[in-house]
Order: C-alpha cells, then structure tokens, then sequence
C-alpha cells in the first residue's frame, strides 16, 4: 500500500513538472511573440486588415527666371470603386455613369470585378468630384489627387511639353527633369473585416504625398509673349507651313524664348490632330538647309585660316562655274566688282564659294570638328537632331562650293545659333539651356545648373571683325529691313530651298543679334514654306526680327540683359 501510494505521488510530481515546464515555455513564446516580435505580428495583422490606396505624386512648378509660374497643379479627384463594399450595386453604376460620362456597361463591368480596389477614373475636376462625393455611396472611393496644370495655355507648349494622366513627363521640359519634378507618392489605408468591409469606428490613415522640386527656368514670359505673337503674324501674312522663333544669350546660352508656331494647348494636348507632329518642336528636332546664314560660319573660317582680307577683291558675273557645275547667284545679273566686305553685305554666293574653295575640304571639315558643328549642342531638350553633313571624302569640289553658302547639307536651328554664338562671343563654344536653378519645396535654391562652354573655338581677332561685318549687313546690305532705329544690330539673311528643287518650296530666315561690340540677345526668325507671294529672308524675316527687337531690347536693358 506504502509502494502504492509513493508511485501515485511520483506520477503527480512527473506531471505537474511536465505541465509547469510547458507553462513555462508558453509564457517564453508569448513573451517572444508579443513583446520581441510584436511589431512584426502587428504590421502583419495590420497588412490583413487594411486595404491601401496610392495617392501620386505631387509635380514641381515650373517658373520663368522671374520665378513666375509656368506649369502647376490643381486639385483633382481619382475615382475608383471597392466591389465587397459596394451596398447599392445600381445607383453606384448610374451615379458613376452620368456623372463621368462613361456608359453603364463599362462600369457594370468595373463594379462586378471581384478585386480588392478597381479604378474607374484619374484626374476627375474637383467639381466632380464633389459632386460625386454628396451622394455617400458605400464601396465608391473619393481620393484627393492633383493633375497638371499649365496656366498660359499654349505659351512655351513645345518647350514646356506636359505631364500624362500617371503624372510623368511626356514631352518637352517635363521629361527632360520629369525626376526632379516627379514627387512621392502617398497612400490611404483602411481598415476592413475578413470580407473586405470596412470596420465602421476606424479613421483612414493617410500618408500625404510629397511635392517635387521647382523647376526654375531661363525662359521670359515677357519675352515668349513678343516672339509668340510675331510667329503668329508672320505665319498668317506668309501663309507659312510654320514659324520658328529663337532668343537666346550667346555669351552664356540662355534661352530667354523658343516658339515654333503653331503651337498646341498645354491643358487639352490631345485635342490637337496628329499628334506627333503637333508636339514637335522644330527648333530642337528639324534639320533644314541653312542658305546664306551660314556664311557668316564660311566668313568666320576663312578668317581664322587667313584666306582673306577685308579689302580683298572680287568679281560677280552672275554666277560660278565649278567644275562641270555652273552655280548661280541669287542676283542672276551679278554684283560686278566687290570686297569682301560688299560681297558679305550683297550676301554673294560666288564670293563665298570662292572663300569655300580657297579653305579647302579638309580645312573646311577640321574647323566644322572644332567649331562643335558636327556635334549635338546638348540642349535640355529631347529630341535633338544631328546636322547632316558629308563624309570628308564625298566632299568634291562642287559640294564644297554649295556647302560654303549653306546648301546641300542639313542643321537644326539650335545648331546654327550655338555655333554662330561662339563665332560673336569672343570664341566660346555655348551649351544652350533652359534649365537654371532647382528649388526645394522651401524655396531655397537645391541646385545651380551649370553647362559646358568651350573656349577657343576663334580668336577674339575674328570675333570683333565678323561683329562689324554683320552690323555692315544690317546697316548697308541685305539685312536692312532688321535695321531699328537707335540700336546696332548685327545679323544675317537667308533664302534656302527644300529638296527637291522643283517643289519650289523656300524657307526664309534671318539670325540677328544685339549690341554689336558685346551680343547679349540674339534672335533667330525662320518661316517655313511662305505661300504669300514673297519668299526672301531680307523681304519677309529681317522684318520680323526688326520688331521683335525694337519690342524687347528696351526690357532687355530694364532687367540687366543688355546693356
């Protein structure tokens, strides 16, 4: 019995030993699980019971130098439905229908989707919004946003270019920063039962997205507002396929203006027809033949190779013949005897292949290396084109004369006016650019923007000389239709022909720049294509150029641009 009982306390103590130890070791796990792991196990639990929505980005502004806004944001609403919560199946369907605009059986469809959150709309006008919202229907999500907002409409459109409905840059400006601009994005939680049901008693928890950084600008409303408004005259009066305009610093590259008319509305750029060609920007994506602009790059090399002197003789027939190839001058009777310093003025095609043939190919195509010319400028553009040039080989003589007065071979805007800067500027190779500073959402400056220059490229011997070569053009020769009285403006015509010749079809420009012994602005006109009769550059262009000039220098001087 003694034997019994002393088994039966043994078996007790076992098992209270074994039911302490186990007791022990829960407390252990719970201890483990609440208070080591607890954080883990309760986001956890958390991510089971919530559901998250995405809020985009906030975008950067984009502001002129003067900090004036450009591009901004105003308050949108992204619409989206929520199947498990969704009490009135039909009024959501009709409410949503009628008030977007989208037929009942595209959204029948989105709110039968079984999915834990189904978009039905982005970028809904607050009004909307709003509206939507009164009606209070269960499983139909509000969720502020913002959209992009351009308020000059179409001024700068194809500089600017747009952000799409994600709110990443499509074009323009916007792509080219579009990870400066781009902000964080945020998010709203809510808290939902087992069948996806929000628990009532339980506020939404939101994470406010971020604003980017502003984008500050060397563009001038000011200024776009002349050129604009002047690209759109010269396209109405010449009947022209288009007009590019460009005023940029050729001491630094600062682009103050670029318009290539017509241009697109920034805040319905979807409503234009072709829209890739609607949204191109010409003076950055287009190459052309240049015509006589380009001899004052002829000018600049045979200066810098010592082929000529400025009281050097020539004579015009009328024409040139190189080789089997009988060249004509745009005078087809001729301008007779002439210096070089006439032949400049009379912008004569025989002097200037002469000056061309003189250089020689293989100079000619080593200063083209030197002066950048075969080379992108590296404009905060996308889309840049390349200059379309021979090989050094296939340049024979007869493409070395056309070559020399700016034919046969193919260059953007942007180009010739960075090469013809560094030729003005003293001989610094210019990187034109738009971007000028990056600011924090404080509005203290992040960033200063800084972009290549190249020294070297002339002497400051031919940069004075080809300045008071091109103020004689303007005061004497074919450019005097620039000529605005009280300023020294120094510049250059030109009359080119697309291919094939026989199309007749003409592009006339003029590139003109202002004060002559120390350019600070220099504009470029170009009208494609003018069906009104005349076609001539000095005829059609210098006018243009004339008035933009006389409406912008005097702000120019005003805000320390010139002096």
């Amino acid at each position: 019995m003694i034997l019994n009982n002393t088994r039966y306390r043994r078996k007790i103590c076992v098992f209270c030993s074994i039911l302490t130890a186990v007791l022990i070791a829960l407390c252990f796990r719970l201890f483990y699980l609440m208070i080591v792991k607890g954080g883990y196990y309760s986001k956890k639990a958390s991510a089971l019971q919530e559901r998250e929505r995405d809020i985009a980005g906030i975008r950067g502004d984009i502001v002129d130098r003067n900090e004036r806004i450009i591009a901004t944001n105003e308050t949108a609403y992204n619409i989206s439905v929520i199947h498990n919560q969704i009490t009135d199946k039909e009024a959501v369907i009709s409410v949503l229908s009628s008030e977007l605009s989208i037929d009942e059986k595209t959204i029948r469809s989105k709110v039968d989707k079984v999915t834990s959150i189904e978009k039905i709309k982005n970028n809904v006008s607050k009004k909307t919004g709003d509206k939507i919202l009164s009606y209070g229907l269960a499983g139909v999500k509000v969720d502020e946003s913002s959209v992009r907002y351009y308020p000059l409409d179409e001024l700068f459109s194809k500089v600017i270019g747009f952000a799409g409905a994600d709110g990443q840059g499509v074009v323009g400006l916007e792509t080219t920063y579009d990870e400066i601009l781009r902000g964080t994005p945020g998010r709203i939680y809510t808290v939902c039962d087992g069948r996806g049901v929000e628990v009532k008693g339980y506020k939404e928890r939101r994470e406010a997205p971020q604003k980017g950084d502003t984008l500050v600008t060397t563009l001038d409303i000011n200024i776009q507002r002349v050129c604009e408004k002047n690209a759109m005259m010269a396209y109405a009066q010449n009947l022209a396929d288009s007009v590019s305009i460009i005023a940029l610093n050729p001491k630094n590259g600062e682009i103050y203006a670029m318009t290539d008319y017509p241009e697109y509305n920034l805040n319905d750029p979807f409503s234009c027809e072709n829209h890739d060609e609607a949204w191109r920007n010409g003076c950055v994506s287009d190459t052309y033949e240049p015509g006589s602009v380009f001899k004052i790059i002829t000018a600049g090399i045979a200066l810098e190779e010592d082929v000529v002197s400025l009281d050097d003789s020539f004579y015009c027939p009328g024409y040139i013949t190189v080789e089997d190839r009988r060249i004509h001058c745009h005078k087809r009777t001729g301008h007779g005897s002439e210096t070089f310093v006439q032949g400049i003025q009379n912008s004569c095609n025989p002097v200037f292949i002469d000056l061309g043939l003189r250089i020689g190919s293989e100079r000619y195509y080593a200063d083209f290396k030197r002066f950048g010319l075969l080379d992108k400028t590296g404009i905060d553009l996308p889309g840049e084109a390349s200059t379309i040039m021979h090989q050094p080989d296939k340049i024979g003589q007869v493409e070395l004369a056309t070559i020399s007065f700016g034919q046969s071979f193919q260059l953007t805007p942007i180009e010739l006016m960075t090469t013809v800067s560094s030729l003005i500027n003293g001989g610094n190779r210019i990187t034109p650019h738009i971007g000028k500073e990056i600011h924090g959402t404080e509005g203290t400056v992040k960033e200063v923007l800084s972009f290549e220059q190249t020294s070297g490229i002339c002497s400051e011997e031919t940069s004075d000389t080809l300045r008071k070569l091109l103020e004689g053009v303007v005061a004497e020769g074919s450019g005097k239709n620039a000529k605005v009285e009280g300023y020294a403006i120094g510049g250059k015509t030109a009359t080119s022909q697309t291919l094939p010749r026989s199309d007749n079809v003409y592009i006339a420009s003029f590139l003109g720049f202002y004060p002559v012994d120390d350019p600070a602005l220099m504009v470029l006109v170009k009208i494609n294509n003018p069906k009104g009769g005349a076609y001539y550059g000095g005829t059609i262009a210098a006018p243009v150029a004339a008035e933009i000039f006389r409406e912008i220098i005097p702000y120019a001087q005003e805000i320390g641009v010139c002096n």
